[in-house]
């Protein structure tokens, strides 16, 4: 089939890639957003999809938005079978949805109809889910409404973070991709409405990066792993200044909610957290200003004492 892949960033990039190894389809083009600053000097930057397809010269198209009809004039000239959603960023027209033949494909890394929305792995981890996975979803008018064409599942243990579960969707939702497109090309599948009470998953905000200790461990756990290894959770030192949560264990303990219970210099080391109930233990943190560090090394530089209080 001639495709039409629309995505930005290195999950939709991994997904893409998975496409074009599959050798069995014709990627004509690939939409994406516009180029971004980033980093200290903020150097303009073209997104992973674009870099890609770049380097395996797909032309790129990358409009500020999909209104008035712009990208009709291209999708005329590229003539798509498919069009292929992965994390584009922006709702899709009724001119779009309805232009190729076979429709428009969304990987959404969810188990629909729970986590619709633009934070659906974080979201999850951070709800204290067992398992996740990824659909793969005929695209409509609405908002991760489609119906279901395919749908893989995969568990979410304790050592999992935001990094390791987008890292598994990527590499799961590529494959189910793959299989999903030969089974549509050979007329060998059925649509399935979503079922189930649907839940959505918002944007993450500042708001949600912030830890508050009076909270169970085991519910802090969740969230600092939703958030690692971006945008990453955080509290404070008692100067008042950010320390940001890369990893933590669940500890035993008790004390008042935010005291440092204890510290360790032992391999990574540790500075155990008194929470609302049980206790953390930091193993690798980012305080403000610097990189990020082990435990151990944080106690080492006497950056933080037994019996401090982390708040907010």
């Amino acid at each position: 089939m001639r495709i039409v892949f629309m995505g930005t960033p290195d999950i939709a990039a991994e997904c893409l890639s998975a496409i074009l190894q599959s050798g069995k389809h014709t990627v004509v083009a690939a939409v994406c957003q516009p180029d971004k600053p980033k980093g200290r000097g903020m150097v303009l930057t073209p997104p992973p999809v674009k870099q890609l397809a770049t380097e395996k010269g797909i032309p790129v198209f990358q409009p500020q938005s999909l209104k008035g009809g712009i990208l009709l004039p291209y999708l005329d000239r590229w003539r798509p079978d498919i069009v292929v959603v992965v994390a584009y960023g922006k709702i899709l027209p009724t001119y779009v949805l309805s232009y190729p033949p076979y429709g428009c494909l969304n990987l959404h890394v969810s188990l629909l109809p729970k986590y619709r929305g633009a934070a659906p792995m974080q979201r999850a981890i951070m709800a204290g889910e067992k398992e996740t996975g990824v659909c793969v979803m005929q695209m409509d008018a609405g908002l991760d409404t489609g119906d279901i064409l395919a749908k893989r599942t995969f568990p979410i243990t304790d050592e999992d973070d935001f990094g390791t579960v987008h890292d598994t969707s990527a590499r799961v939702g590529g494959a189910l991709l793959c299989e999903t497109l030969e089974a549509l090309a050979k007329g060998d599948i059925r649509p399935q409405k979503q079922e189930g009470e649907p839940s959505y998953a918002e944007k993450i905000t500042k708001a949600d990066t912030a830890l508050d200790f009076s909270l169970p461990a085991r519910r802090l756990h969740a969230q600092i792993r939703g958030l690692s290894p971006i945008p990453l959770a955080y509290t404070k030192t008692p100067d008042g200044k950010l320390l940001k949560i890369v990893k933590a264990t669940l500890a035993e303990g008790k004390g008042t909610p935010g005291e440092v219970l204890s510290l360790s210099t032992e391999g990574e080391g540790g500075i155990t957290v008194a929470c609302g109930e049980g206790a953390l233990r930091l193993v690798c943190v980012l305080p403000e200003g610097k990189g990020k560090m082990l435990a151990a090394d944080m106690i080492r530089g006497r950056k933080i004492k037994e019996g401090d209080i982390l708040s907010l």
